[in-house]
């Protein structure tokens, strides 16, 4: 009886999660029901496995809306009819092709509402729907005569008078619209909930043949879906034989280049690896990604493929990875093994440049009609629905503003406690479908046959479920990323044989791994523009193991990771590593299977290993620990399932129960946050590839670093990095500088893209103009050459960008308004030029030799022709310098510098901050704050502090504890001398790096349940 059914995947309509949908019917004892969200098959292959499970039989369709205009539900017969009723929404959705007003449909039946537009004569698999409160229009002859073709149509979109109500401010949140504006054809009927058959059936009785035909609908219908069948294109070359042949073929021409021509243990790996990817059919897929790796570098892209694909050496001779397995002693079985049935998952990263040249690619390669995007429900979240709900309430946006601050205080206002009820109601709801950030599907069969595409704004079709349900039905995603990381690197090297005709093979690993200098570099944390080694905390982290060759940084690079430190284990790590003849193993297992990390888990393989080793757990079940623990899996049952197995097993084995529980814990808090080795290993190369650069190309490393937009730290700091390398920074000038920074001998130019107010139109019109027509002689050339507005213009004079005219910028700025004043740059070769320009005499004006710094501030927010440091008013540098840090263990210094960037991070006693600075002499140091100080000693934005402090060496690594601190006045802004309002307030442009952490605080070394001595 139940042939329109919604649930909250009717976007900003249902009100009923596919859960609550079929549970609710289940409990009223219906035995079939009938999906029809609108335009959209999203939450189909869910219900299916959710009605199987309660014993209701499953039938799916799609409520075809035209706006809010209904124009009629489809019923698919049997799963190809699902496909039909794809191909038209996609043509809508991506192609812009009306949906028709009669669908021509071969397996599916068609319910046209009563007072709906429809054919005169209906074929046979169309019906005409007609709801419990239509009924008595039945009494008018031209409906009575339609009896024959009619159906119950009972819609259901909510179950309570609460979910109508919410129901009612989805629709005003869709139309944007208050809630007592809202017009009654945009919201359903009253009675649009789940009643019982046995009232449905009362309602109709006088009717038999709408019931009958209701029935004989149901009874045709049926949703035959086999979820285990793999989904993805199964052959490269056509046929499961020729894959093998071409694999075999490129693994061992790759062995060859990689190992040289007698290597028995790549050669017996190789063989073992190709033995399994044949028998379960995986030829295609690796084929596949080594195709799209042959396109990329077929054009010069340079990519990373990491994650557990890293641990195949098939994938290390094909070019996918450059990770050798032997050298880190990856096995294979953790990405791929008999007992596998989906497809392996690489990960492939590419420049942020390269990456849409990639994606169209794969697209035109593969057929649009077989590849697309992944989807992602993008949900309701509790602060922004809260001003979406107050906003069809009618609070104004100050109430609204306050109320998403404070979500859980408890208002008086009776509307306001309105408002936070269906707030948190619709946490979680999905509010839109968006694309997965990197995840593709490549189809064997047409995409369509499985779900309609939708077109976001950024141009590739995605489809309408997620990576969960993409898995489930038989999908395995690409996952084609993209990174800055990588834009550096490629960016530097095409830099240095542009402007230096060097050329450097990156990509051969074997000059980025165990290089003395680089290793110098990295032991002393000097890594700032580094990919995923810059950050104060890995700096740090370096230092503190003094870490000095590829496969420390391999472990250091999962240590960082959150689930190492939440487990207590990094520091533990740490201790280890500096002091290996003072600990001992908490069990022998440990020894046995983490020997490489002083018995520490620190990948995910290491959790399996004490899971499987330790714990005593099944294969299977250390499955669903990797899963968890890599963000895949999603059932809280399983773990629980998993956990109780281990502790079952520990006790059988006799492990002491206070060690188990230890262990386990450790393991929980890698969940979702720990990496693979492989995957670590591949950070590891694309880390050292930039350090490399950095120590022996600093200068167009840095130019590149600031070219793509930087990694942790804001602009100034690389521009710092720079200067300390020996470059000399020079502000952008009209016939030296290009729209990024760009280099000439050890000349940096910052770009025009660093110029805010200045459009990237113009900022690269000014450069290809001078390309084509020489130099700009003068302002006035200038002007005449390049449309530009007075503000615009202002801009570049205050920034210097004329300053080989060496005329003053006072008198420039003068010139410029004379010259300029109301004048439209579209009209100026009507007016401005049409006669030689007048000669003016400017009085003489003198500049303070501060001001050009002020200006830069401004428009930079940093300075560029001095420090800092002298702005100040105070001559004092502090007594200690920051490379004298160590030698201070437990004493108080004073010092001085420039903040850099500060972390928030939670603690048990309140907020505290880490802080980074440099002092005069441009090194970095680091600072601790703690809550009780930052009360009486709060940070006050950007700038130079003066900080008394303790210094605490942790590991050959320097923090100051600081007991007092005061952010120090500039001198006044001589540009302001007549301004007492502005004389100051210049300074408050100084920015500051801000990053906050929302985890729990690491344990301390007491609160970690293992000795680190046995008793």
């Amino acid at each position: 009886m139940y042939l329109n059914c919604h649930s909250y995947h009717s976007l900003r309509y249902g009100t009923l999660s596919i859960d609550a949908l079929v549970c609710h019917a289940a409990a009223m004892g219906i035995k079939e029901l009938v999906l029809t969200d609108i335009n959209t098959i999203t939450g189909i292959y869910e219900f299916k496995k959710k009605c199987e499970g309660n014993g209701i039989k499953p039938i799916v369709g799609v409520e075809i809306r035209n706006g809010s205009k209904l124009l009629y539900i489809v019923i698919a017969k049997e799963f190809t009819g699902i496909g039909e009723v794809n191909r038209v929404l996609t043509s809508y959705n991506c192609d812009g092709i009306d949906v028709p007003e009669r669908p021509d449909f071969e397996n599916c039946f068609i319910i046209y509402p009563l007072n709906a537009h429809r054919p005169e004569q209906l074929n046979d698999n169309e019906y005409i729907g007609i709801q419990e409160e239509e009924l008595n229009m039945l009494t008018r002859k031209e409906y009575r005569r339609l009896i024959p073709k009619m159906v119950i149509l009972h819609p259901v979109t909510f179950s309570t008078k609460k979910e109508f109500n919410l129901h009612r401010i989805l629709r005003a949140i869709d139309n944007n619209m208050l809630l007592s504006k809202l017009p009654e054809s945009e919201i359903c009927s009253k009675t649009a909930y789940l009643k019982s058959p046995q009232v449905i059936l009362n309602a109709y009785r006088n009717y038999p043949q709408i019931i009958q035909k209701t029935t004989v609908i149901l009874s045709e219908c049926s949703f035959d879906f086999t979820f285990e069948t793999p989904r993805n294109r199964k052959f490269y070359t056509g046929s499961k034989k020729d894959d093998l042949r071409l694999l075999t073929r490129l693994a061992f021409t790759g062995l060859e280049r990689r190992y040289g021509k007698s290597h028995g243990q790549a050669k017996q790996r190789i063989e073992k690896e190709l033995k399994v990817i044949d028998e379960l059919n995986f030829s295609g897929y690796f084929l596949i990604t080594w195709d799209i790796i042959r396109y990329s570098n077929s054009v010069g892209f340079m990519h990373v493929g990491r994650g557990s694909g890293a641990n195949s050496i098939v994938a290390y001779c094909l070019g996918i990875t450059d990770i050798c397995p032997l050298e880190l002693d990856l096995y294979f079985e953790r990405f791929l093994n008999e007992n596998r049935k989906s497809p392996p998952d690489f990960d492939i990263d590419w420049s942020w440049q390269d990456r849409d040249t990639i994606l169209e690619y794969i697209f035109d390669r593969y057929g649009k009609d077989y590849v697309a995007f992944c989807g992602t429900n993008v949900e309701f979240k509790y602060r922004s629905i809260i001003r979406e709900v107050g906003k069809v309430f009618g609070l104004p946006k100050e109430e609204l503003d306050e109320l998403s601050k404070y979500p859980e205080r408890v208002f008086r206002d009776e509307v306001v406690q309105q408002v936070q009820k269906y707030g948190k109601l619709l946490e979680k709801f999905p509010n839109q479908r968006s694309m997965h950030s990197c995840g593709i599907i490549i189809s064997e069969e047409p995409l369509t046959n499985f779900t309609a595409l939708e077109m976001p704004p950024k141009g590739f079709p995605i489809v309408q479920w997620d990576m969960h349900v993409a898995e489930e039905i038989g999908f395995e995603k690409f996952d084609i990323l993209s990174q800055r990381g990588l834009g550096t690197i490629n960016d530097t090297v095409r830099l240095l044989e542009e402007k230096r005709g060097i050329k450097v093979n990156i990509k051969d690993t074997n000059i980025s791994k165990d290089e003395e200098k680089c290793n110098e570099f990295l032991s002393q944390g000097r890594t700032i523009g580094c990919f995923y080694i810059e950050s104060p905390a890995m700096r740090g982290l370096l230092r503190r193991l003094k870490c000095d060759n590829y496969k420390v940084l391999v472990a250091a690079s999962s240590i960082i990771r959150p689930g190492v430190a939440q487990s207590g284990m990094m520091r533990e790590y740490i201790f280890r590593h500096n002091n290996p003849d003072k600990f001992e193993y908490f069990h022998k297992v440990f020894e046995e299977q983490l020997g490489d990390t002083y018995g520490i888990m620190v990948y995910q393989e290491d959790v399996i290993k004490i899971a499987l080793h330790y714990g005593g757990v099944s294969a299977a079940d250390g499955d669903i620990l990797r899963r968890a623990m890599s963000g895949k899996g999603r059932s809280l049952s399983a773990l629980q399932k998993v956990k109780d197995d281990f502790f079952a097993s520990c006790r059988q084995q006799g492990h002491p129960e206070e060690l188990s529980t230890e262990i386990y814990r450790q393991i929980e808090s890698f969940a979702g946050y720990s990496f693979c080795k492989a995957h670590s290993a591949s950070y590891a190369v694309e880390s050292y590839q930039s350090l490399y650069l950095k120590v022996y190309y600093p200068l167009e490393f840095m130019v590149s670093v600031i070219n793509n937009m930087g990694g942790f730290y804001r602009t100034e700091v690389y521009v710092h990095e720079a200067r300390m390398s020996g470059g000399k920074i020079m502000n952008p000038c009209v016939n030296r500088s290009e729209q990024q920074a760009t280099i000439y001998g050890d000349e940096i130019y910052l770009g025009f893209m660093h110029l805010e107010k200045v459009e990237s139109r113009l900022g690269q019109l000014i450069p290809e103009e001078r390309r084509k027509n020489g130099q700009y002689k003068s302002m006035e050339d200038f002007i005449k050459r390049i449309p530009i507005g007075i503000e615009t213009l202002q801009i570049l004079i205050f920034i210097g960008a004329f300053r080989f005219c060496g005329i003053p910028k006072n008198e420039l700025l003068l010139k410029a308004r004379v010259l300029l004043g109301d004048f439209k740059p579209e009209r100026r070769f009507e007016t401005l030029f049409e006669e030689p320009v007048k000669e003016f005499k400017f009085p003489e004006l003198k500049r303070n030799i501060f001001e050009d710094a002020f200006d830069e501030i401004e428009i930079l927010s940093f300075p560029v022709s001095c420090t800092p440091f002298d702005l100040l008013q105070t001559k004092y540098r502090g007594t200690v310098m920051a490379n004298e840090l160590v030698q201070y263990h437990k004493k108080q210094v004073k010092m001085l510098a420039y903040l850099i960037s500060r972390k928030h991070v939670p603690t048990k006693r309140g907020t505290m901050y880490f802080g980074t600075w440099v002092d005069v002499n441009g090194n970095y140091f680091d600072t601790a704050h703690f809550p009780d100080c930052l009360e009486k000693y709060p940070f006050q934005g950007g700038g130079c502090y003066l900080l008394l402090g303790v210094v605490e060496v942790d590991f050959h690594f320097p923090t100051i504890t600081i007991t007092k601190m005061a952010k120090m006045p500039f001198i006044p802004d001589p540009r302001y001398s007549h301004d007492e309002d502005k004389k100051y307030e210049i300074q408050q442009r100084m920015k500051e790096d801000v990053s906050m952490t929302h985890r729990k605080p690491y344990p301390q070394e007491h609160e970690i349940g293992l000795p680190r001595v046995k008793n």
